[in-house]
């Protein structure tokens, strides 16, 4: 090599920007759901929409399975800027955010097109607005549908039914009171453990949207699914505010829309998958339960809702109620 082309090769080495070399930031995403769950889809898209955007320069990895923990580890990560991003639901991060516990309240929503509604709209943005004060920036909502009661001991059919059974729920203080006043014995338990709690009959049932069912093989280990569609289940994206703060407002702005287009997408993967969730849950083995009288459960739930208008206040539910 020539000292003249010596020279050029390092000039045009030293020219070579240096996201070429190594990304900016590498943002991990903490998921709880496996590979297939419609939210970890969605954060393959939002992964490619960045990298896309960025040339590179943010590198994204989806961290599914509960590789970095389970809902609140990864929150607390994200707090502590040990995690750059994650996607848990709303019912977990409302032990960190609680003005969050209004969408736990049952037979809250009508249907996707309504909790859509509500959490994109002046409601789900205030809350959205409380998050950093926790030490977390919510960028945008999805939600894993509607929850489904599956059991071990009888076919669920209306309020009455539940009473006596032992059923897995979440650590969160609203779903607790909510089964209880239902006659339920609600156990509050890690997602990883339920499959095998199931299996053992540590517990007869548990609670969670038809993809969540699919993806823990929870069809495996319980005979009876009811379509009670009583809680809806929202998801939010979050990131960790010492992250945000160090981008400038062109890559907030990527993250931010490929965020809201990555719930989109998970929307779309949650309601394209419910009608064939339910026919392989069929194939297993569970017998679907489709005509559930959710009346009799709102019904047992009454004194509960003055509760909740005292602890969120009546024009705050109402403001839901009449969202279109």
């Amino acid at each position: 090599m020539t000292i003249r082309t010596l020279l050029t090769t390092i000039v045009l080495a030293g020219s070579i920007p240096v996201a070429s070399l190594a990304a900016d930031y590498t943002l991990n995403v903490g998921l709880v759901g496996g590979p297939q769950a419609p939210e970890v889809i969605a954060m393959g898209q939002f992964a490619e929409e960045v990298e896309t955007a960025t040339d590179g320069r943010i590198e994204v990895r989806v961290q599914s399975g509960g590789a970095l923990g389970g809902d609140r580890d990864v929150i607390e990560g994200v707090q502590l800027g040990t995690v750059e991003m994650a996607v848990p639901s709303t019912s977990v991060v409302a032990n960190f955010v609680p003005d969050l516990k209004i969408f736990d309240i049952p037979f809250l929503f009508r249907d996707f097109d309504h909790a859509d509604a509500v959490l994109n709209g002046p409601v789900g943005q205030e809350i959205l607005d409380e998050m950093p004060d926790q030490g977390l920036v919510g960028l945008a909502y999805g939600g894993m549908g509607f929850r489904e009661l599956t059991n071990n001991v009888r076919p669920v059919e209306k309020a009455a039914d539940v009473e006596g059974l032992k059923i897995r729920t979440q650590q969160n203080d609203m779903h607790i009171a909510v089964w209880e006043a239902l006659g339920v014995l609600p156990t509050p338990m890690a997602i990883p453990e339920v499959y095998t709690a199931l299996q053992q009959g540590v517990v007869d049932g548990q609670e969670n949207p038809v993809g969540a069912i699919l993806n823990n093989r929870f069809g495996e280990v319980q005979k009876y699914l009811s379509m009670t569609d009583h809680a809806f289940t929202p998801l939010v994206v979050l990131i960790s505010p010492s992250v945000w703060n160090s981008m400038d407002a062109e890559d907030q702005a990527v993250i931010k829309t490929a965020a809201e287009n990555a719930m989109a997408r998970n929307r779309e993967e949650v309601e394209n998958g419910l009608s064939t969730g339910l026919d392989e849950l069929r194939a297993q083995g569970v017998t679907v339960v489709e005509d559930v009288d959710k009346a009799s459960f709102r019904a047992k739930l009454d004194g509960l809702y003055d509760q909740f208008a005292g602890q969120f206040g009546e024009d705050r539910l109402n403001e839901i109620e009449q969202t279109k």
